[in-house]
């Protein structure tokens, strides 16, 4: 069961893309078919685990053996990798079977459904190691994928840039994974899950010299791990590439960048949890980072208006928040917000999907509005995803990103006050941003100049079956599924899988700060329908006002242009000058250039001496003919 739950998505996606050519819908339904077994499976095994304590490390073959370097492919099933086993297969079968209708106009379905299918069998590859190699496999695997399926409509200029952007961003992280992975195995002579955690307490004060400094070895091996965790889970300041991910079909922003391959990082961080509890300089690293990050993306999505991009944004905010989580240590805490957020950001993006889908691709929702009764199923849809991620009451956010701000608090420390603090201040922008997208979409006046509101329809039956199963899941996640994650008996399901160093006691938490983040949530709910439905022109009296406020976040704090001006131009300035100096001035005019114009200038000179006469002919044969004998001659 475990075999096939990783390989059925590789053999769909193998057998989608060499089948395309038999049936009008063969790679649809054969790739979806081959997903949606591996969900179910999933679910057996993680029901297996709760219920059973069924768990298992299951060698498939050994990839590599060199002296004491041996790493091997393996299927480590534990509670951890169970949980994103659940959430991988899960959302990517919806998303597979949700495609058949979202792409159906699309004349290369069959490559865009293979592409789905690899990327699931790579991001399970990453979730079932028990290793850093092919944790490190797994984790390009679902670069490239994703690469590939940002620019899956190749001939529009902005994916291909977009595409290019996520590609080097990962790089930076995925070079200091990279170096993390060397260190570990240069002083703990493994790379093994379980071999390098046992080992890791007895390196705590182990001091290395590294760049001219003497730095903690744990720290620096956090510290390079975290940069990693940053890239893919687009954490600030390398964060700029995942709203440009939306160029994208709408799928593909569901499952790779929402539920999936951006919370890889969250997980790397979780399940490192037996190195990063002994650098706490490093936890701290991981929390600021979170915190800037939930708090920046949040105030940018605010005045976003593309309905992509500001979920994409709410996606990173939440994002934000599993990694202050983590960083205050309630590791389970930012499992438990990663498995409800899965489903209710994929609804979110879904229900996008089908928006923009009735709109005939308008993704600007200034140019939206009215068409709740032209939309209902989606507008519910739609509802109930806004619903669980503002943390309404009861909903699966309201567990989760509730549980984070409460742990965050109990940590009873200053970076946990600070971490609470924004907590709060975060889920109140997050309500704001989330019912502005609502409102401005499905209420008010209808403001598209180009497509009549007649000509606006709700999606077919095949891209909203799968909203129904992901609502089912933004509102009972969170309550079915607490006391097992983060309960007082929690430990008993989470195992050795997480490592505590200090645990945080959930103990009395005052009735204030309890009821602070819900009554925020509430109050927002009005305040939102007042300023973008009933009185916009506040707002848009306060954007014509010399307040740089609004321009400083509709640019994102002015990130891209400081890494334009700091990085990208300097560096196409210095790419202009090797080529023109280096590659064409030096390289080309000496090398093939240079060697062929000589080789040109030889042969007409060479051609004059073909006259056609035969005297000039028997003249040049004696002239051999003489240099031949004199040669022998002198000899």
């Amino acid at each position: 069961m475990e075999y096939a739950i990783l390989f059925l998505p590789l053999v769909g996606s193998l057998i989608g893309y060499l089948g395309k050519s038999l049936t009008k819908y063969f790679a649809e339904v054969s790739t979806s078919l081959f997903v949606s077994v591996s969900a179910v499976l999933s679910v057996f095994v993680f029901w297996n685990g709760i219920q059973n304590d069924i768990y298992g490390n299951y060698i498939i073959f050994e990839w590599i053996s060199s002296g004491n370097f041996i790493a091997n492919w393996s299927i480590n099933i534990d509670p951890l990798s169970s949980v994103m086993l659940v959430v991988v297969t899960f959302v990517s079968a919806l998303v597979h079977i949700y495609s058949i209708g979202y792409m159906s106009h699309d004349p290369h379905k069959p490559r865009f459904m293979s592409y789905l299918s690899l990327f699931t069998f790579s991001m399970l590859a990453l979730v079932v190691s028990d290793n850093f190699l092919q944790l490190f496999f797994g984790w390009e695997g679902v670069g490239l994928c994703s690469y590939l399926l940002i620019g899956f409509w190749y001939k529009k200029e902005t994916a291909n840039n977009a595409a290019i952007k996520a590609f080097i961003v990962n790089r930076i992280g995925d070079f200091g994974l990279a170096i993390a992975i060397f260190l570990i195995f240069f002083f703990f002579g493994t790379i093994n899950f379980e071999e390098t955690f046992q080992a890791s307490s007895q390196f705590v004060e182990k001091k290395i010299d590294f760049l001219g400094f003497e730095l903690n070895l744990i720290t620096i091996i956090c510290v390079f791990l975290f940069i990693g965790a940053m890239g893919k889970s687009a954490q600030f300041l390398l964060h700029t590439w995942l709203p440009d991910a939306m160029e994208g079909p709408t799928p593909v922003s569901a499952l790779i960048h929402a539920a999936t391959m951006v919370t890889a990082g969250v997980f790397l961080v979780v399940r490192c949890s037996p190195i990063f509890e002994f650098s706490q300089f490093a936890l701290n690293l991981v929390a600021v980072v979170g915190m800037i990050t939930a708090l920046f993306a949040a105030s940018v999505a605010l005045v976003q208006n593309d309905i992509k991009k500001i979920v994409a944004y709410s996606t990173c905010s939440q994002l934000g928040y599993m990694f202050f989580a983590a960083g205050v240590g309630a590791y389970h805490v930012a499992m438990f917000h990663l498995f409800t957020h899965a489903f209710f950001k994929a609804l979110l993006f879904l229900g996008a999907g089908s928006v923009i889908h009735a709109f005939k691709d308008e993704q600007d929702i200034r140019n939206m509005g009215g068409v709740r009764k032209k939309l209902p199923y989606t507008y519910i849809f739609m509802l109930l995803g806004t619903l669980a991620l503002t943390g309404f009451p009861f909903l699966s956010g309201f567990y989760s990103k509730d549980a984070i701000i409460e742990f965050a608090y109990l940590k009873k420390s200053s970076l946990g006050n600070y971490a609470a603090t924004v907590g709060i201040l975060t889920a109140f922008l997050t309500s704001i941003y989330s019912w502005r997208l609502f409102f401005k979409t499905f209420h008010g006046s209808y403001n598209n100049k180009k497509i009549p509101i007649n000509e606006t329809h709700e999606s077919p039956i095949v891209m909203l079956t799968p909203l129904v199963f992901l609502s089912v899941g933004a509102v009972f996640s969170g309550y079915f599924f607490k006391s097992i994650f983060i309960g007082h008996d929690s430990n008993e399901f989470w195992q050795s899988s997480i490592f505590f160093l200090n645990e945080i006691k959930h103990d009395v938490i005052p009735l204030w700060f309890l009821l602070i983040t819900p009554i925020l949530v509430l109050i927002s709910i009005p305040i939102s329908f007042y300023l973008y439905i009933l009185k916009p022109k506040i707002l848009e009296e306060f954007k014509n006002t010399n307040l740089p406020l609004y321009n400083f976040l509709l640019n994102k704090w002015y990130i891209d242009e400081f890494y334009d001006k700091t990085f990208v131009n300097p560096s196409k300035k210095l790419g202009s000058l090797f080529w023109k100096k280096g590659d064409i001035g030096i390289i080309d005019r000496f090398g093939p250039d240079g060697i062929s114009k000589i080789v040109k200038i030889i042969s007409n000179k060479t051609g004059k001496l073909q006259t056609g006469f035969i005297y000039d002919y028997a003249f040049v044969m004696l002239l051999g003919l003489s240099i031949l004998l004199t040669y022998l001659i002198l000899k």
